[in-house]
């Protein structure tokens, strides 16, 4: 009875007073609804950017299966992971570029088995061209050697393959460590990804990097190249000599260059660096074993 005296009384008002009082209508049922609620959208923009790990398996999907159980142990510790095919790692690069400007992800971590090793640092060097800063690297027996772009703050090449060995590339000023476990008759391509001390060595160099990330931060630091470096000394039981890396040893200090990089072992030394592995390219599955 009374909303409809109220419509009456409207109708009967001049156009510019009964616009008014349309509104003094409209203000009395929001205050009787009480506060709408927030939306996800609304809000998005104030979320604290969280750290983003993605995993990339190697050839065909099913050789690589260490990266999912890696990606589980990382999701049991609240790190927020993204594992795919190696051919994906352009769309994924694309992708974490847009986070990482929208905010919403920082910092971005890259580990990868074999081709997905490749596709790792080809995902690095592809987000250095759009300035994007990657915290981690971490290449799990990659194929080839490749130079690490400068926007990397740390890289751990875990490989058994001596020709394999990673090299900083122009700019780099990060920490670089290349750990061979060539020694260890119980690793070898199809497995290193699924070994328990190996992946005991990513998550650890994981949180260092979101930890550092996180106390960086406050101070203004750039995060991408404020990761904390493991002790040198002995790891795992064995004790890494500099320029004698043995199991699985931790990078040892080397002047020059402001990076930090195990070295090869004695009597050997890693190839040199092809003339495209600044801006590595696309390497064709059959060419390569997986």
């Amino acid at each position: 009875m009374g909303y409809g005296l109220v419509r009456v009384k409207v109708a009967l008002m001049p156009t510019s007073c009964r616009f008014n009082a349309i509104l003094v209508v409209a203000a009395v049922v929001m205050l009787a609804l009480g506060p709408m609620p927030v939306t996800a959208q609304s809000t998005a923009g104030t979320a604290q950017a969280r750290a983003h790990v993605y995993l990339l398996r190697g050839l065909m999907n099913i050789f690589s299966l260490g990266m999912d159980t890696l990606a589980e142990e990382l999701d049991k510790r609240g790190v927020h992971t993204t594992v795919s095919n190696y051919s994906e790692w352009e769309s994924l690069a694309d992708q974490a570029a847009s986070n990482y400007k929208a905010g919403k992800e920082q910092p971005i971590i890259l580990i990868g088995h074999s081709l997905g090793a490749d596709a790792v640092m080809q995902m690095a060097a592809y987000l250095n061209r759009k300035k994007i800063p990657v915290a981690l690297v971490v290449p799990f027996d990659g194929t080839g050697s490749f130079s690490t772009p400068a926007n990397v703050g740390r890289l751990v090449n875990l490989t058994q393959r001596k020709y394999a060995y990673m090299r900083p590339g122009p700019g780099f000023h990060g920490s670089l460590a290349n750990v061979d476990v060539s020694g260890d008759p119980e690793i070898g391509h199809v497995n290193i990804d699924k070994s328990p001390r190996l992946h005991t060595r990513a998550i650890s160099e994981v949180l260092a990097v979101i930890k550092g990330h996180r106390e960086a931060k406050p101070n203004g630091a750039n995060p991408s190249v404020a990761n904390p470096v493991p002790a040198t000394g002995k790891e795992n039981g064995v004790s890494g000599g500099e320029g004698k890396p043995v199991g699985v040893p931790a990078p040892s200090e080397k002047p020059g260059n402001g990076a930090t990089s195990s070295f090869a072992p004695q009597g050997e030394s890693a190839p040199a660096l092809p003339k495209d592995a600044r801006r590595p390219k696309r390497i064709a599955p059959e060419k390569l074993p997986d």
